[in-house]
């Protein structure tokens, strides 16, 4: 086709008033730009790209944008207005742009990590050769999930001061020790702190790596029982680990309080489960759906997963997230609830995200007969 042709296309589905127009134009211009010159990269031309994009991209498909960020994910042209859209998009859309797009900066990557959800942070903790203010900031916002992602990303730019917050977080977050122990910027003296924390294969791992004395390592260890022993009592995981009903009221006075805050949103119940709080995520599900804990706890342990799965129609989960969601909480509830996985997810076929009371009908009407 010649560029004569090619305008005249473009020219045809701008006229349209159609959305698959509209979107074939969107994806053409894509196609043009990455074809072109410098002059893609102007000032000018960035700003109209910018404005023309934003005016597509608003009404597009889910699909049409996810198609549109495998695209531009690799690419350094596009308007970084644009890529910080999709950035922020839902997550099967913006994790490719996340992962490699060098349109994104240090400054954009903190500002996803103050401003994304969970699942949007751990995609940037996981991305290649995030510098020292990523690093940073995702330490100091302390999410245990995105620090086990950091922890598993050998390029990061790490400064040594980090390695040492990392291995001191390792104490409480018990996924970072593992990637800790191999990580190449761990020295010998982050190795003997983190010696006391893990288990024995991990003991062993650390003694071949660095060489290091292992009475001292033990001596280490031993200091790290009596403090252990002299502190007071916390568990933040388990479910069957937490010994009495005190706990579960600090966690649903927690939940109450995000909630009141409005910070409450369905990413939470995927951090709490992993984390592996379970009771703290029956009590974010529960305030989300207007649901009782007890409930929750029904649905936790039916012989069905579709009331699991209507119950996070109704507070708004995205369907994507559903199979991980149920994974995690059959892994803390002995495998239940049980049921097919694919029959479960039907239940967000059957009602959108636009019936979210229906869904808790449907939730309510399936626990009474169970």
């Amino acid at each position: 086709m010649t560029a004569l042709q090619t305008a005249e296309a473009l020219k045809e589905l701008a006229r349209s008033r159609s959305a698959a127009d509209r979107e074939r134009l969107m994806l053409a211009i894509v196609d043009l730009c990455g074809q072109a010159d410098e002059t893609v990269r102007s000032p000018a031309m960035q700003t109209l790209l910018g404005s023309l994009f934003t005016d597509l991209v608003e009404g597009a498909e889910h699909d049409i944008r996810r198609i549109l960020a495998e695209k531009l994910s690799a690419a350094d042209w596009p308007p970084p207005a644009l890529v910080n859209l999709l950035a922020r998009d839902e997550i099967e859309i913006s994790r490719a742009v996340i992962a490699r797009s060098p349109v994104l900066k240090d400054a954009d990557l903190v500002r996803l990590l103050l401003e994304g959800e969970a699942e949007h942070q751990i995609e940037v903790a996981k991305r290649p050769l995030i510098g020292t203010p990523v690093v940073d900031k995702i330490l100091d916002l302390g999410e245990p999930a995105v620090m086990i992602a950091l922890a598993g990303n050998d390029t990061a730019d790490v400064s040594p001061e980090a390695m040492q917050r990392m291995v001191e977080a390792s104490r409480q977050v018990a996924g970072m020790r593992s990637p800790l122990a191999r990580h190449p910027r761990l020295n010998a003296e982050m190795a003997e702190r983190l010696y006391a924390w893990v288990g024995q294969s991990l003991r062993s791992a650390i003694v071949t790596r660095f060489r290091v004395d292992v009475e001292a390592l033990d001596r280490a260890l031993a200091e790290a029982v009596e403090e252990a022993r002299d502190a007071p009592f916390h568990d933040p995981t388990p479910r069957d680990s937490i010994a009495n009903a005190e706990q579960e009221e600090m966690e649903r006075r927690l939940i109450a309080k995000l909630h009141d805050a409005g910070q409450l949103r369905p990413s939470y119940l995927l951090r709490a489960l992993r984390e592996q709080r379970l009771t703290l995520f029956e009590a974010a599900l529960a305030t989300l759906g207007g649901f009782s804990v007890e409930e929750v706890a029904r649905a936790l342990n039916a012989d069905r997963a579709d009331l699991l799965a209507l119950a996070c129609t109704a507070v708004g989960l995205d369907r994507g997230a559903f199979a991980t969601l149920l994974a995690l909480v059959r892994e803390l509830n002995g495998g239940r609830p049980l049921g097919d996985v694919e029959q479960a997810r039907r239940v967000f076929d059957a009602f959108g995200p636009d019936q979210p009371k229906k869904a808790r009908m449907a939730f309510l009407e399936g626990l009474a007969s169970v």
